[in-house]
This record gives structure tokens, C-alpha cells and sequence, in this order.
């Protein structure tokens, strides 16, 4: 099996340079409109890559039930694990730094309150019936769904949730999440066993949306077993332990296996969500998530019928793949093939506290060494589009990027304008360098005070997109006298040096969190969150300060009390914009569409833009709901 596996790799290889070679990109057909504003719920209506499969460790009790640890092939899901090898396998922290949940955790065993869908703009009930607030935004109601159960029997109670957020507001902000949780929340308290009341410190119109709303990732509040977690630390309390069956969750599958690169986990057939009328059991008996490595391995084993889903593949890689395996699909039959815009938008990262990249001039002149079009072209292979903001394009977003270019931000091309961020000017770059006392040498890089102009770009092991930006943007640097290179490093290495603010620059995503509204992800640079370098940053991992970053953060706590689509927004977030790009903190290069092969072999049902139920990542915690939509076709 795995000389076969090798043999279609570098069939795929092959192929995938031959077609990348060959491929002309085509227009992108019609964005599907993103979600509106979301009203609280009512009642329901490159190092070396790994072997493919590395061999499962540390056995789990199987769950209740019949066991399904050896379930044929054709009643198991194999997911690609999004963000790479597992470097701490056994901590089921969701709350400690450089937590995972991607592997499983959260698609699996962790369900969330409530599932924001992208495609319809509904929040859909699921641990949670419904959440509502009074007339001032600043006292929320949470009402939970009869029935739940831990994996280990024991009912999930409002007392659970009043455990958990208080465990967070006790050790913020050492907690994934605490931070934020902690400005918003003044007290909690149980009502009664299946509801709970939210106190705010002050009004937040989007409480739900960002706490309990599956938004991006997960829920910022996962809840957790009191019965299980009381008395324990939750700065170092792994929450493992395979005789005792943790990690408990109410999902409908149980961890099997561990590894780096491989988890199982079986179905629990006494899964509360049909004992209590809320759902049936999905379909597959066994769930995977594995590592692979490079794109073009993980491709080979979706071409050998080894991976029913797969994330960040290239266009080439793709279309060699469907060669390969014509049961493999996308979202779009056709170009540009990828799904609607990732919410996390493609951006360029500096460190902000060293020099000379803490200079905002030195920024724009990095700004108009970037040539996107190039990028788009042949880096993306004509499968994405350029972007003016760090808001991903969503129809609800874009018209606030539209209020920008309005007020002369730029002119419709991004060319002219205030802020021109779209014009690819060399000479202007250089022309800054110069002004700033940077002089080229006979090397052909720029040098001050005995210097050298130079930075490395790092890039997380696991996104070939990124790194294939990274690759374009070295090529440009050098090109005008920067002594760029780029590093790949293991998803944990990259997260921590972000949050600690131990890198150079970065090629990343980490400006999302709006999808439907500007404050999330326009908090994200507010001063509120500086930390100093070397402590670990909750939000503000860029760490933008000066007189400027301390404006720009007023009026984002303006806007962040005011109710979703109230009209005082508008001007306030043009006047927050103009101090954001006056300093371009990051740079926005790429909206993220996102290529995801399913094979239909084995399993149908997967989401695409002719069956769009949900939106179609299943990194995300919303991959529960793919799972309870997928039925086997029978094949052996």
C-alpha cells in the first residue's frame, strides 16, 4: 500500500506541474451572499514530512456501545488535519497557549452553544436553545437544550457553564479567551438547572455572535464538565486520561487513538442529541484525523482513497488529483473551483516593536514592494482576488470598505488617493528607503549604520498558500535591495512567536474574527491588549502603540457598545480606518478562497455551491454538521 501511495505522488507531481504549467486562470464566477447582521436566537425555528499514516497510540476505551475501533474503511471518515503535526497530543486544554483543536477536538467530541451557518446567516440552535438580551444589550439569557449529557452519562446543567466562565473570569487572561471575557462579563449566575443570566460590565449587542456563536473557529467559551475539572488547575490540568475516557465531551464520537499525526474516534451510540429528539446519529462508525505532510502527499492519498477531505491544495495539485480520482470534487465544479472567501483574510505581519519595520513610512514603502497581481497570477493560480482591507469580502463588509474609498481612501483601482494600497511602485520604495538614510551597496542590498536590510519571512508548516505567497514575496524583496528569506516552522513554533512577539515578519491570517460587522476583527489592534514582548499577547499580537494606535482604540470602544447596524458606526469607523492605514500595522495582500477536495467514494452529502446547507471547512467546529449530512454510498 504505501510503494502504491508513493507511485500516485509523484504521479500527482508530475501532473501537477504540467497542468500548473498549462492552466490559464479564468474569472471567478459570483461571491454567494455572506451572512447579515445575526439577531440573538429565538426559540428554535517544510521540514521532513511524516510517514502518511503514523502508527495510533495510547489505546482510549472504546465508547459506549458496540465498538467501532475496527470499523471497515467504508464506515470510516478520514479528515486532513488542518493546522499539522499535533506537537502535544496528549493536552486536551482547549484554555492553555497553543492549545489544538483542529485535530478532532472540536468537530468531534466538543459541540458548540450555537452554529453561526455562513451560507444562510442563521445561528442555529444546538447546546443551546436559545440566548437572548434585555432592551440595553447588558444582561444576556442563556437557555440550554433538555437532555444533554456528557460522554460519561453525567447531564450538562447550567451549573457546567456558570463553572466554566468563571473558571475563565478567575485565571484571566492566562486562559485562552479570559481576556476578552473578563472586559464583558461582571457576573454570571445560574437561574435554574437549564438557564443561566450574563451581567456585562457594559452593553455588547454581539455577545452571542462572539462568544457562543461558532463564529470562525469554534465557541471563545467552550464549556466544560464541572464534575471533571473542579479542583484541578486549568493552567496545567491536560484533561486526558484514557482509563477514565477523558476527554469527555457531548459530541457524538469518543477518542480512539492518539498520535503527532493520527486521531481516531468512534461513535458513542448513546449520544444525548438522539436520546433526546435533537438529531439522529450520524452515519460513520469511525472518524480520522491525519498529517500527511506536503500538499502533494496528502494529494496521493486522497488519489489512493486514503482522505475523504483535504485543505489548502493548489490549483495544479487539484487538477491533478481529479486525474487521478475523478470522485474527487470541489465547491465550484469549475474555476475558480474554491469556496466563497475564507473569513481570515491573507495579510502581511511585522513585529511592530523593532526596527526599522516600527516605522510607518518604512511600511508603506514594504506596501508598494508587493505586487499582488503577480501573486494572484501565479501564486494563487488566478483562484483569489487582490484585497484593499483586512476584512475578508462579504457583502456586509465591503460596504464599509465602499465608505473608505468614498472618502478618497482610493479610487476604485486602489492605484490613487490618500491611501493608494494596491500601487506597486519599486521606485517609491526605494525612493523611502533613501529618504530614511538606507543606502544600497555593491552587494544590492540597503544597509544604515553598518546594517544590512534584511528580514525573514515565517510561514506556518502546514499552509502550502502561505508559503507560496512568502516564496513570491522574497522573489520581490530581494529584487529592490531587502535580503528577505523565508522559513517554514511547526504550527505551535509559529502561533508561540506570533503571541510572544519573538518573529521578524510574518505571512499570515491573523486579522480575522468580522464577518458580518467591522468591530471584531478592527479590536484586534486596540492598545487595550498590549503586552510587553516576551509575555504572551491574547489579541493584539502585532503590538501597535503610540499616540496614534490609542485614538484609533476610542473609537473602536465607541463603536464596540453601539448596536449592529447602528448608523453612528459609519463615521466612526472611517475615522478609525484613517489612523489604521496613516500606519498600516499589517498589510492586507489576498482574500483567502479556499480549494477543498471531498471524495465522494466512500461518502456523500459534502457541501458544495450546488448543496449549500453549510459552508464547507471542516477545520471548524460547524463540521459537526457536515458529519450528521454525510451517507456512505456503500462502496467496498
Amino acid at each position: 500500500m504505501k510503494h502504491r501511495i508513493w507511485i500516485v505522488m509523484a504521479a500527482l507531481l508530475i501532473g501537477s506541474m504540467v497542468i500548473s504549467a498549462c492552466a490559464a486562470p479564468a474569472a471567478p464566477p459570483a461571491v454567494p451572499a455572506a451572512p447579515a447582521a445575526v439577531e440573538p436566537t429565538a426559540a428554535p425555528a517544510e521540514p521532513a514530512a511524516p510517514e502518511p499514516t503514523a502508527a495510533p497510540a495510547e489505546p482510549v476505551a472504546p465508547a459506549a456501545g458496540e465498538d467501532y475501533t475496527n470499523a471497515a474503511r467504508n464506515e470510516t471518515v478520514i479528515f486532513d488535519i488542518d493546522g499539522g503535526r499535533v506537537l502535544t497530543p496528549e493536552n486536551w486544554n482547549p484554555f492553555v497557549p497553543g492549545a489544538r483543536k483542529d485535530h478532532g477536538y472540536h468537530q468531534a467530541i466538543l459541540e458548540p452553544v450555537f452554529m453561526l451557518n455562513y451560507q444562510t446567516g442563521e445561528l442555529m440552535p444546538w447546546l443551546g436553545e436559545t440566548f437572548t438580551a434585555n432592551e440595553t444589550n447588558d444582561e444576556w439569557v442563556l437557555k440550554l437544550h433538555e437532555g444533554i449529557e456528557w460522554s460519561d452519562g453525567m447531564p450538562l446543567t447550567a451549573d457546567d457553564v456558570v463553572f466554566t466562565i468563571q473558571m475563565m473570569l478567575d485565571n484571566s487572561p492566562d486562559l485562552n479567551g479570559s481576556a476578552s471575557m473578563t472586559e464583558w462579563v461582571k457576573a454570571i449566575e445560574k437561574v435554574d438547572d437549564l438557564t443561566v443570566k450574563f451581567t456585562l460590565n457594559k452593553p455588547n449587542p454581539r455577545f452571542q455572535l462572539d462568544y457562543f456563536g461558532n463564529r470562525i473557529w469554534g465557541d471563545n467559551a467552550q464549556i466544560m464538565p464541572k464534575h471533571i475539572w473542579e479542583g484541578q488547575d486549568p493552567l496545567t490540568f491536560t484533561f486526558y486520561d484514557p482509563e477514565k475516557g477523558w476527554p469527555v465531551g457531548t459530541g457524538p464520537y469518543m477518542l480512539s487513538s492518539i498520535s503527532e499525526t493520527e486521531f481516531s474516534y468512534v461513535r458513542n451510540d448513546n449520544w444525548w442529541g438522539t436520546k433526546a429528539g435533537f438529531m439522529s446519529l450520524p452515519e460513520p462508525k469511525k472518524l480520522i484525523w491525519t498529517w500527511a505532510g506536503p500538499e502533494e502527499t496528502r494529494a496521493a492519498l486522497m488519489a489512493n482513497g486514503q482522505l475523504d477531505s483535504l485543505m489548502d491544495i493548489t490549483l495544479g495539485a487539484l487538477q491533478a488529483l481529479q486525474a487521478q480520482n475523478p470522485n474527487v470534487i470541489t465547491w465550484f465544479k469549475d474555476m475558480p473551483m474554491a469556496w466563497v472567501p475564507d473569513p481570515c483574510s491573507r495579510v502581511f505581519m511585522f513585529n511592530l516593536t523593532e526596527a526599522p519595520w516600527d516605522d510607518p513610512e518604512m511600511r508603506w514603502a514594504i506596501n508598494y514592494a508587493i505586487d499582488r497581481d503577480q501573486i494572484v497570477d501565479i501564486a494563487y493560480e488566478g483562484t483569489t482576488l487582490k484585497s484593499k482591507h483586512f476584512f475578508p469580502q462579504y457583502p456586509p463588509l465591503d460596504r464599509y470598505v465602499q465608505l473608505l474609498e468614498d472618502a478618497g481612501f482610493w479610487d476604485k483601482d486602489g492605484l490613487t488617493g490618500k491611501y493608494p494600497i494596491w500601487k506597486y511602485d519599486p521606485a517609491e520604495t526605494e525612493k523611502i528607503f533613501q529618504e530614511k538614510g538606507w543606502v544600497k551597496g555593491a552587494d544590492g542590498y540597503y544597509a544604515k549604520d553598518g546594517k544590512q536590510l534584511a528580514m525573514t519571512i515565517t510561514t506556518h508548516e502546514a499552509f502550502i498558500e502561505k508559503q507560496r505567497i512568502a516564496q513570491f514575496l522574497v522573489e520581490q524583496f530581494q529584487a529592490i535591495g531587502i535580503n528577505a528569506t523565508h522559513r517554514n516552522e511547526a504550527g505551535s513554533v509559529w502561533s508561540d512567536n506570533l503571541a510572544m512577539g519573538t518573529y521578524d515578519v510574518q505571512m499570515g491570517w491573523q486579522a480575522c474574527g468580522s464577518v458580518n460587522e467591522p468591530w471584531n476583527s478592527m479590536d484586534l489592534f486596540n492598545d487595550k491588549w498590549l503586552v510587553p514582548v516576551g509575555e504572551r499577547a491574547s489579541k493584539d499580537q502585532f503590538r501597535w502603540s503610540g499616540e496614534d494606535a490609542d485614538a484609533y482604540s476610542k473609537l473602536v470602544d465607541e463603536i464596540g457598545v453601539l448596536p449592529l447596524g447602528d448608523p453612528k458606526i459609519d463615521d466612526l469607523f472611517v475615522q478609525a480606518s484613517d489612523l489604521w492605514y496613516k500606519n498600516l500595522p499589517i498589510i492586507p495582500v489576498t482574500q483567502a478562497k479556499k480549494i477543498i477536495p471531498f471524495d465522494t467514494t466512500y461518502w456523500t452529502n459534502w457541501p458544495t455551491f450546488e448543496n449549500q446547507y453549510i459552508h464547507p471547512p471542516t477545520w471548524w467546529q460547524s463540521t459537526h454538521y457536515i458529519i450528521h449530512n454525510l451517507h456512505a454510498t456503500g462502496a467496498q
